[in-house]
């Protein structure tokens, strides 16, 4: 009956929930006013909505409670204390394999297709392919952790010591479990910085510059810095600028620079779609710009359920407004660099056109940076050289 009450509380949270918060901040409220849901309820409970959510826009027109059961039966390996929950039909096709998991709802519900988890193919960009894309939002994504130059000898000792398995990606990037607890292991920021594996590979894009002397680098949305760390770890000398249009986001961040060990750096509240600054040139401007995060929703899948077509139109309009006023503040001979986590191509490869219309800015690479097979997020970055005058 536990498993049942579970079920229950998870479709009154489901009724109740309409998406204009983060899925993770409103089922923290829920459960800071409701004591009685010790960590294990919390942790079953959330699964369930979670799941509800990463079916996307496929089944909408069922009843809650059955597309919860649907979508619980999708994302879970087994029947394990659900089998409450099902008939011997669904209990009996249960399998690990998820592709026969999705052949046997497709026998229950002919008109469910794994596109309509994600129906906006025509809007994808180059090199998504739609099918494989869809279905990774059934997955959890895993947990990436960044090794900082220095640490990784004594990271991974202490993940043997505490027997915490992991998955050595490369020399400083390794995967863990998504509920793999570290923060009691490992000193976040200082020895670890928690970071997708695609988000890391940017280091490839700020090796590319060809800059002599000590780069001054502008990370102008910085929001959690993570990048600018990053940037901070890879290139031999570098003066950072860091600012967001959030103050909060600012006073968090030079929190989390003191954690990390960063010290010399400018950071200050823009709001740079609405203005440049002239007065200053750098060679290397960082935009991790805003956008509809469409290539993270396999951990955000509330995100994907509440989407509308039309907010990538609003999201490029943004960009363009950034990207207007980056421009300017790019020396000559500099560089920018544009990432998304996004898979439109609208934030993406429509972008790099308007951005090579710009200012004499010249098109070096660019990369869809891939992880729907690999359980990472699925990014996108380019990079530009300013012709000097």
């Amino acid at each position: 009956m536990r498993f049942q009450s579970y079920f229950n509380t998870a479709i009154l949270l489901i009724s109740q929930y309409d998406g204009k918060v983060p899925l993770v901040h409103f089922l923290k409220q829920y459960f800071s006013a409701n004591k009685k849901h010790g960590s294990k309820d919390r942790k079953w409970i959330a699964h369930l909505c979670y799941s509800y959510y990463r079916l996307g826009h496929a089944l909408k027109e069922l009843p809650s409670e059955e597309r919860l059961r649907t979508a619980l039966f999708l994302c879970s390996e087994e029947a394990a204390d659900w089998k409450i929950l099902y008939d011997e039909k669904w209990l009996n096709t249960w399998s690990s394999e998820l592709p026969v998991r999705i052949a046997f709802v497709q026998t229950v519900y002919p008109q469910f297709c794994m596109t309509d988890i994600f129906p906006w193919i025509e809007a994808l960009g180059e090199g998504v392919t739609a099918s494989e894309f869809a279905i990774a939002h059934l997955i959890q994504p895993d947990l990436f952790l960044r090794i900082r130059p220095g640490n990784e000898q004594q990271v991974l000792q202490k993940l043997k010591a505490e027997n915490i398995p992991y998955t050595s990606i490369s020399s400083s990037c390794i995967g863990l479990p998504n509920a793999t607890s570290i923060d009691k292991v490992l000193d976040i920021d200082k020895e670890v910085v928690v970071q997708d594996r695609n988000s890391q590979r940017i280091a490839e894009f700020l090796q590319l510059p060809k800059i002599e002397g000590s780069v001054s680098l502008w990370d102008c949305c910085a929001a959690s810095g993570g990048k600018s760390i990053l940037a901070y770890d890879i290139l031999a000398r570098v003066q950072l600028t860091v600012s967001d249009i959030r103050r909060l986001i600012i006073e968090n961040l030079k929190k989390r620079f003191e954690r990390a060990g960063i010290r010399k750096y400018q950071a200050f509240v823009h709001d740079v779609a609405s203005f440049n600054i002239h007065q200053t040139a750098f060679n290397l401007i960082l935009c991790d710009a805003p956008c509809s995060g469409s290539g993270t929703w396999a951990r955000t899948p509330e995100q994907l359920y509440f989407f509308t077509k039309e907010k990538i139109g609003e999201y490029a309009s943004l960009q363009k407004k950034i990207l207007a006023n980056v421009v300017n503040s790019v020396a000559d001979n500099g560089y920018l660099l544009y990432i998304t986590c996004s898979v439109f191509k609208q934030e993406n490869e429509e972008m790099v056109a308007f951005i090579e219309g710009s200012n004499g800015m010249s098109l070096v690479q660019k990369n869809l940076l891939e992880g729907y097979r690999g359980k990472a997020d699925t990014m996108f970055a380019a990079l530009f050289q300013k012709v000097g005058s």
